[in-house]
């Protein structure tokens, strides 16, 4: 019998970071944020990384990670603007990261589409089209794989009904 081999932290990371920065830049609010997010997610997952039992997949574990920590920023910082102003007119773009317009303006349809989910919606949306099965997904948010086919069967219905009243 093989034992299997488990992956070094760097290798994890580097296997995962396209999906976690996609988290990330999905839950984040400004422009900066993405960065700050997969900082914190890289940090919470190299804390946990030796309690790693390999029970899932470790791509499933990374998700669970990455939309807890995403999902708990959104909820810090949902509160703290209740006390705070932001500045909205400070705006920072990374060079290296500025798409074409065309680009822009379906991830901000996208974006808008999806923020006006709830938490856990948005979360199984995200997924999705990460295309992850639903089996997947379930591991990762805790929900049946039923669930979330009729979450996302609600998800899509409401879609196509708000498509018709535009």
């Amino acid at each position: 019998m093989q034992r299997k081999v488990k992956p070094t932290f760097d290798q994890t990371l580097e296997d995962n970071k396209v999906r976690i920065y996609r988290i990330c830049k999905i839950y984040a609010v400004a422009p900066i944020e993405p960065e700050d997010l997969f900082q914190e997610v890289t940090l919470h997952i190299w804390r946990a990384f030796p309690t790693f039992e390999g029970k899932s997949n470790v791509s499933t574990w990374i998700y669970r990670i990455a939309l807890n920590v995403c999902m708990n920023a959104k909820s810090k910082l949902e509160n703290a603007n209740e006390k705070t102003i932001r500045l909205e007119a400070i705006q920072f773009e990374p060079v290296a990261s500025i798409p074409d317009t065309e680009h822009q303006e379906k991830y901000k349809a996208l974006h808008d589409c999806i923020h006006v989910l709830n938490t856990v919606d948005q979360s199984i949306v995200i997924l999705s089209l990460d295309e992850l099965s639903y089996k997947e997904i379930a591991k990762i948010t805790g929900l049946t794989a039923n669930h979330i086919a009729v979450k996302m069967k609600r998800i899509k219905k409401y879609y196509s009904t708000v498509s018709l009243l535009n």
